[in-house]
C-alpha cells in the first residue's frame, strides 16, 4: 500500500509558487507586443527610390553583434525598408518611453516582437542600471526562437553597449576587448559606470543557457 508523504506535496507547492512568482517578476520587467504571426506583404511600405535605384537607410549606429543578432540606435520610418531586409523576428528596445505608433505598426505589418526593458537614461553620476532587467533582456537575446533580433535604445551607445557588454562575457570576451567595443560605439560619451557595471556583472546564472552563435563553433 502506497502512503502519500505530505511533506513531499508541500515541497512540490512551494517550488510551483516560487517558479510562479519568478515568472510574474520576469513579466513585470519586461513589456511584449504580440504580433500576427501571418503577415501580408502587401501592407509594407515600399522601399524609399531614387532615380532606379533602391536607398536603404540603416538607424544610426547600426551593427551586426552576431548571427541572427543586431544593434542601433531607434530606428524612424526612413529605416524600415533597410530593417525589412533583415527579416526580424523581435526587436528588445532598452527606453521606458513608449513605442512610437509608426513603429509599433511597422512591427505588426512585418510580425517583429517587441520586448520592451524600461532602463532610464540617466547621466552620470546618477546612472543606475538594473542587473535584474539587463539579465531578462540577455534571456530573451539568447533565445534563439527571437532571431534574427535587433536591440536598440535611443543612440545605441550605452544601454545597449551595457547587454552587448554582457552578451560578450558570456561569449567569454576578454574585459579589454568588452570595453574597445563599448567605447567604439559610445566614443567622446563613454562612460566609466557602464564599464563598471559590465565587469562587475555576474553571468554565473545565466551560463547554462544554449547558445549557438558564430564565435563559439569551431
Amino acid at each position: 500500500m502506497k502512503v502519500d508523504n505530505p511533506s513531499k506535496h508541500k515541497i512540490q507547492q512551494q517550488q510551483e509558487e516560487e517558479e510562479e512568482e519568478e515568472e510574474e517578476e520576469a513579466e513585470q520587467m519586461c513589456r511584449t507586443i504580440e504580433v500576427a504571426s501571418v503577415v501580408d506583404l502587401s501592407s509594407q511600405p515600399a522601399p524609399v527610390v531614387t532615380g532606379d535605384e533602391v536607398t536603404l537607410i540603416p538607424p544610426l549606429n547600426f551593427s551586426m553583434v552576431d548571427n541572427g543578432i543586431f544593434r542601433s540606435g531607434f530606428p524612424d520610418s526612413a529605416n524600415f525598408s533597410f530593417l525589412q531586409t533583415l527579416r526580424l523576428r523581435s526587436i528588445i528596445y532598452l527606453c521606458p518611453e513608449p513605442y512610437p505608433e509608426a513603429n509599433t505598426e511597422f512591427l505588426k505589418s512585418n510580425g517583429i516582437k517587441l520586448f520592451q526593458f524600461a532602463i532610464e537614461g540617466h547621466k552620470e553620476p546618477f546612472v543606475n542600471i538594473p542587473e535584474d532587467m539587463i539579465r531578462e533582456a540577455l534571456k530573451v537575446l539568447l533565445d534563439v526562437r527571437n532571431h534574427p533580433v535587433l536591440i536598440h535604445c535611443k543612440r545605441g551607445k550605452h544601454r545597449t553597449g551595457c547587454l552587448v557588454g554582457c552578451l560578450r562575457k558570456l561569449q567569454k570576451w576578454c574585459l579589454s576587448s568588452v570595453f574597445d567595443e563599448y567605447q567604439r560605439f559610445a566614443a567622446a560619451k563613454a562612460r566609466v559606470s557602464d564599464q563598471r557595471f559590465m565587469e562587475l556583472f555576474d553571468i554565473s546564472s545565466l551560463k547554462h543557457l544554449p547558445m549557438s552563435f558564430s564565435c563559439l563553433k569551431r
